[in-house]
């Protein structure tokens, strides 16, 4: 027999990472809730027994009797804690939560105790706390997952694709906070429905509950506020709109200005982004979304000395309507269409010269996924496309006499998927998931027909044991090509056409979860990840000219990563928190490079450690602290240095042959709470970035000086560093 079910909050809130036991005679089987809140298992006939628990739920029982294959719903109540108007301590809640096979699920809510930068929850700087995941450093909003490099993870925004996810280098995050329901994150795109990237999917999910009261939240702090509406229209209509802005340049303004021996005494920053979901129940089985995003940057900054004036400009836009059906308890749909767009464009005057490079990427694209059973086997199945409009970089150079304008033509290129995954439960405690993807891609003359098989298999040993062991193939059509050392928005993407071949990976990864007690659990594990077709572009912005082209311009290599990754985790009490640990390796190879021989990767850091604790104080205050060790990145450097001709000339030993400092900060953080019930809230954030104002460099630049005779040769290492020590506050409310 199969029993099948689905799991909803009080409110009709879908629930996943459910832990659901079933006991029959005297048989104990486990199985965990989907992301639309699903479970499914063939189980014998007789007495059953079923036990809910969710961290953030009265646990629930449910005795029946199993005669035929059946089909349950459940609703789960909040812990009473959360309902009364007084505030009661509550230990079944957790910020981050374990799912198989290397996945994890992020409750926003519950972890805006962790000290970040601005006073609000930042998930790539909370990812970058976890295992498999490399602190970037200052001065760069990318992830570095698994030795991948930054362009290999997709971030999905309802799964629509973002590609310009930061604001001013990471130091804002590039959403709303308040309005992301839920975060998802798998380090090796286990699911065969993502795909188009070699590392890490993160899914950032918007509230799919259609609201029942109007309430406003959002963070007023030094730099920026944000703001969110919830509006319900009637019983089956409503939405939830948020805006955030900055006024940086009203707080930094001043201080740059004041001071004497400081060249750059006008630079300006600003941004402004908002979000839109627009939820409608058009029937009782169909339920009808429109999510849209949209956000605006622009830098400049006026050097006086040089007579330089560089104005850039980025911006994204995306917008997806989706409609999800329910056409039996064992069949769902959905079916959405979005557009994502990413543009930047710099501009530099200098005297009588003016410069200009743009670049963008567009994508048109549907989605459709379908949930069914067969025979008593789940099964996941669904149909993609996307178009592809990209113009790599457009360039510009203007002077009295001339203009030049040198563009690498657009690209353009379709891409088609097929999809299909099954659960099936091979052993009394073995359960599989399996799937392939296949892709065909075509741009111009280029055409590939890729499969891209997925497996996992999960063994569950008892309530506190379990493992797992999986393999994932991926194939990579756009690419990332970045032209800096930290991650500014010049950077640009290509599509594979005229002969770049698409990026290719083989990952294997095995691993175990442990349940300790009822406050503490770990988790263990080691990867293996191959690349091929890896690409590196060696120029900065102002290479193109008429004749270069991206092919003779780029580096094809290969490279591999592997290492071991642990976490440890108390999810209850006063006390919560995180430990995580990475040791790992990231090799490359590229002909054109360290004479062909393996050299390190720029983020191969041999060591990541972090360290996460929140404490509750009592019902007003509570203490969030991060602690941060890795070791520095990979840059090259000379080794030595001779003349010809009187010129000093130098030399290099090696590709990446040196190493930045270790990277070190601590960060701390407090809340203290005027208010705190379940539909009002008035809170200050007290947050305090790099505590110990240790320096920490984003970029090494050798000074040169040779004396008199030009015989010898003094070069001395200078460290530019973005961040010291950096303090704020911030009001955060909601009512």
């Amino acid at each position: 027999m199969r029993i099948t079910g689905n799991i909803v909050s009080s409110d009709n809130q879908k629930l996943n990472g459910v832990k659901i036991s079933l006991e029959i005679n005297k048989k104990q089987l486990y199985t965990v809730s989907d992301s639309l809140g699903d479970f499914s298992e063939n189980i014998p006939l007789g007495n059953l027994i079923i036990t809910i628990n969710h961290l953030d739920f009265t646990p629930k029982n449910i005795y029946c009797i199993i005669e035929k294959d059946t089909a349950i719903s459940i609703v789960l109540e909040k812990d009473v804690s959360q309902l009364k108007e007084v505030v009661i301590s509550n230990d079944k809640k957790s910020g981050i939560k374990n799912l198989d096979a290397g996945k994890l699920s992020f409750n926003l809510k519950e972890l805006s105790t962790v000290p970040t930068l601005l006073g609000t929850t930042d998930v790539i700087k909370l990812l970058q706390l976890t295992p498999g995941v490399q602190n970037s450093g200052d001065a760069n909003g990318y992830l570095y997952v698994r030795g991948g490099d930054p362009g290999h993870n997709a971030i999905l925004y309802n799964e629509t694709p973002i590609y310009g996810m930061s604001h001013l280098l990471g130091i804002f995050p590039f959403y709303n906070t308040d309005h992301i329901k839920e975060v998802e994150f798998d380090k090796s795109t286990s699911n065969p429905k993502y795909g188009g990237r070699l590392s890490s999917t993160t899914l950032l999910n918007t509230n799919k509950k259609i609201p029942s009261d109007f309430s406003i939240q959002g963070n007023a702090g030094v730099l920026a506020s944000q703001l969110t509406l919830t509006v319900p229209l009637n019983e089956k209509n409503g939405f939830y709109i948020s805006g955030r802005k900055t006024y940086i340049d009203e707080i930094m303004g001043p201080l740059l200005k004041s001071g004497s021996n400081n060249d750059v005494k006008d630079m300006k920053y600003g941004f402004s982004d908002a979000n839109l979901t627009f939820l409608s129940q058009i029937s009782k089985n169909n339920l009808f979304s429109l999510s849209a995003f949209v956000s605006g940057d622009e830098l400049k900054v006026k050097d006086e000395n040089l007579a330089l004036q560089t104005n850039l400009k980025w911006s994204n836009f995306a917008v997806s309507p989706s409609l999800n059906t329910v056409f039996s308890p064992k069949v769902r749909m959905s079916n959405s269409l979005y557009f994502s767009q990413y543009s930047n464009e710099l501009n530099m005057e200098q005297a009588t010269i003016e410069f200009g490079v743009s670049s963008y990427v567009k994508d048109f694209g549907f989605n459709n996924a379908v949930k069914f059973l067969i025979g008593k086997i789940p099964f996941k199945s669904g149909l993609q496309y996307v178009y592809h409009d990209l113009q790599p970089q457009k360039v510009n150079v203007e002077n009295l006499t001339t203009v030049d304008n040198y563009s690498q033509r657009t690209i353009n290129a379709n891409e088609a998927v097929v999809f299909v995954s099954a659960n099936p439960k091979l052993f009394k405690n073995l359960t599989a998931d399996l799937g392939f993807r296949i892709n065909y891609y075509t741009s111009g003359s280029d055409s590939y027909l890729h499969f891209q098989p997925r497996a996992v298999l999960n063994y569950h040993a008892n309530e506190k044991y379990s493992f797992y062991a999986s393999y994932n193939r991926q194939y990579q059509y756009l690419s990332l090509i970045t032209t800096s050392s930290v991650g500014i928005p010049t950077d640009f993407w290509i599509a594979s056409s005229d002969g770049i071949k698409p990026q290719s990976s083989n990952e294997f990864s095995i691993g175990s979860n442990q349940n300790i007690t009822r406050n503490f659990s770990s988790s263990f594990g080691g990867f293996y990840r191959s690349m091929k077709n890896l690409l590196e572009y060696p120029y900065g912005i102002t290479q193109f000219n008429e004749i270069t082209t991206l092919k003779n311009d780029l580096y094809v290599g290969e490279g591999k990563a592997y290492g071991f990754e642990m976490m440890l985790k108390k999810s209850n009490g006063k006390f919560t928190g995180w430990l995580s640990y990475t040791l790992s390796w990231s090799d490359r190879n590229f002909d054109e490079l360290n004479n062909g021989k393996t050299y390190f990767a720029k983020y191969d850091r041999r060591h990541n450690l972090s360290v996460v604790g929140m404490y509750d104080l009592n019902a007003k205050w509570n203490f969030g602290i991060t602690q941060l060790f890795g070791s520095g990145n990979r840059f090259t450097m000379p080794t030595s240095w001779y003349f010809i001709n009187n010129n000093p000339v130098k030399e290099y030993s090696g590709y990446n042959n040196a190493q930045m400092p270790n990277y070190i900060r601590t960060d701390i953080s407090a809340n203290y709470y005027f208010v705190k019930t379940a539909k009002k809230e008035s809170a200050l954030n007290f947050s305090i970035y790099n505590t110990f104002n240790v320096e920490n460099p984003i970029y090494v630049v050798l000074d040169v000086q040779v004396n008199e005779n030009k015989d010898k040769v003094v070069v001395k290492q200078e460290k530019k560093v973005l961040y010291r020590i950096l303090p704020s506050v911030s009001w955060r409310f909601k009512f």
